[in-house]
């Protein structure tokens, strides 16, 4: 209990401005997530479940009377999504990286563009999503700007979507959440989250391109008429196996 306690009340002087202990830990395990997740790798889910387990205790300190922090609860309730986005992502991932050759690529997923449609889809759903969530923060007790709150929010959910599904633009979206969050978590005594959200800004422009690399380098899947025409592809039980296993 004393260890525990500990973990939940320590903080960091620096420069003269406590840092909460658990603040800094919790955004270590968000970067070795996004770490793990440039490099496509299974283990960047539970870590990340980690991270934001611990993160929700900052966001929330008010709440439970840890500390007198500002409530930022956008940021505390796209901990709680994170949850579940991850756990989604993990299982995916996990599915994935069982259908794939041996060999082919050490990455649990083969990265890959959205469509327009999505594109457009996921425009439409951060704006209108921001404007929604809003109103509802504010009444909430949510720290002005609030709309800047619900931005992250929003945001962060579709970026943890895009992981999940692969697509290559999820990075730009954290970028998107990136710009906003820097200023808002600054203003609101958030240090070393604000700090590393500007790291973040950096490390997920770098993201994108390792992972555009991936999706020039991958293996083309087989087509239909491939499955079909080209016995070198075919399986000894042709009715059990899918495209995606005979990669």
């Amino acid at each position: 209990m004393e260890t525990l306690r500990w973990l939940l009340e320590a903080e960091i002087v620096v420069g003269g401005s406590a840092l909460v202990l658990r603040e800094v830990i919790g955004n270590a395990f968000g970067l070795a997530c996004a770490l793990g997740g440039m490099f496509r790798r299974i283990w960047a889910w539970p870590v990340g479940i980690a991270g934001n387990l611990i993160l929700l205790t900052v966001f929330m300190g008010s709440f439970i009377g840890l500390d007198d922090n500002p409530a930022l609860l956008g940021q505390a309730g796209r901990q709680i999504m994170f949850l579940a986005v991850s756990v989604y992502g993990w299982v995916r991932w996990s599915q994935s990286r069982r259908q794939r050759l041996a060999g082919e690529d050490a990455g649990a997923i083969t990265p890959q563009w959205a469509s327009w449609r999505v594109r457009i889809g996921l425009v439409l759903v951060m704006i209108l999503g921001t404007a929604a969530l809003t109103p509802l923060f504010r009444a909430l007790g949510s720290w002005e700007p609030v709309w800047a709150d619900a931005w992250t929010f929003v945001g962060s959910l579709l970026a943890t979507y895009g992981m999940a599904k692969g697509w290559v633009e999820f990075w730009l979206i954290w970028v998107a959440v990136d710009i906003v969050g820097v200023p808002l978590l600054w203003s609101t005594g958030y240090y070393a989250s604000a700090l590393m959200y500007l790291f973040y800004g950096a490390f997920t422009l770098i993201g994108f391109f390792v992972w555009w690399h991936a999706n020039a380098t991958a293996k083309p899947k087989p087509s239909v008429e491939t499955l079909h025409l080209d016995p070198r592809v075919h399986t000894a039980d042709d009715s059990a196996s899918s495209p995606e296993e005979l990669r």
